[in-house]
């Protein structure tokens, strides 16, 4: 994905076990934000963050939502216990996250392995990727997505 450019059509299962689909989100802003794996420090910090900006981002007709390999199972207790009030969408197949460019190989614990880079993208009424974080850093993250989608 390039900024400017139209997101392709995009489905996926959520944590209530709803399908999600952007297409339902034309005409507004969306929020897609790629974590590495629920209920982990980080993840939980980042997930916080977001939870705690919801009614902003919602003033500013922004969506948001969590993308990770976790399961929908996985994904409704991390949501219930976080209290997010958006949802979770579960990309076991690894189709947004090939989309968004978003596995990087990361070194854990002197292993190599493939997981998720944290990245924040955000889509236009229109459709088409507006702006993109990587290799985020959780602190103040969410207030610059924000930022960014009051500007958009």
């Amino acid at each position: 994905m390039k900024v400017g450019k139209r997101v392709p059509a995009l489905a996926l299962p959520q944590s209530d076990g709803r399908r999600w689909r952007l297409g339902d989100h034309k005409g507004g802003k969306v929020v897609l934000y790629f974590y590495p794996k629920d209920m982990t420090p980080g993840c939980t910090l980042e997930g916080g963050d977001f939870r705690d900006l919801h009614a902003a981002f919602r003033r500013a007709q922004t969506a948001v939502f969590g993308i990770s390999r976790d399961s929908c199972a996985s994904h409704a207790k991390f949501r219930a216990r976080e209290r997010f009030p958006f949802e979770l969408l579960a990309d076991e197949d690894e189709t947004a996250c090939r989309l968004f460019d978003v596995i990087r190989e990361k070194n854990m614990y002197g292993r190599k392995v493939l997981g998720i880079e944290r990245s924040t993208f955000l889509i236009d009424p229109a459709g088409r990727l507006a702006r993109e974080w990587r290799k985020v850093k959780v602190a103040g993250h969410a207030e610059e997505v924000l930022e960014a989608a009051k500007h958009l």
